[in-house]
């Protein structure tokens, strides 16, 4: 389903799927999080490059944002039911405007 909480009467259900997407990202930021504190405090890589390590992670996420992006966009599905449906409403849309007296000409 592509929805993230689904609707079954008046209960709410939260999708599983979605809890567990935001446990691991919480995982992994606290994985990350106590990397760089435990490199802070060894000093096994020098400090000026320990301080950029944040940065570095910043720019990397958004990178791998972007290319999930591209990816969604790439295998993108068609839906040719719901373009009928589409072309439907807009059929309505224009007989509506038109009794209406709106020009909706082509």
């Amino acid at each position: 389903m592509c929805f993230s909480i689904l609707s079954f009467g008046t209960e709410f259900l939260i999708n599983i799927h979605t809890m567990k997407h935001i446990v691991k990202i919480m995982v992994l930021l606290v994985a990350i999080s106590a990397c760089w504190i435990g490199l802070l405090q060894t000093s096994i890589i020098p400090r000026s490059h320990t301080w950029l390590l944040p940065i570095y992670f910043v720019i990397s996420l958004g990178c791998y944002g972007l290319l999930m992006v591209g990816v969604g966009l790439m295998n993108f599905p068609t839906c040719p039911q719901e373009a009928l449906l589409l072309q439907q409403d807009i059929v309505e849309a224009k007989e509506f405007l038109k009794r209406r007296g709106v020009d909706v000409s082509e």
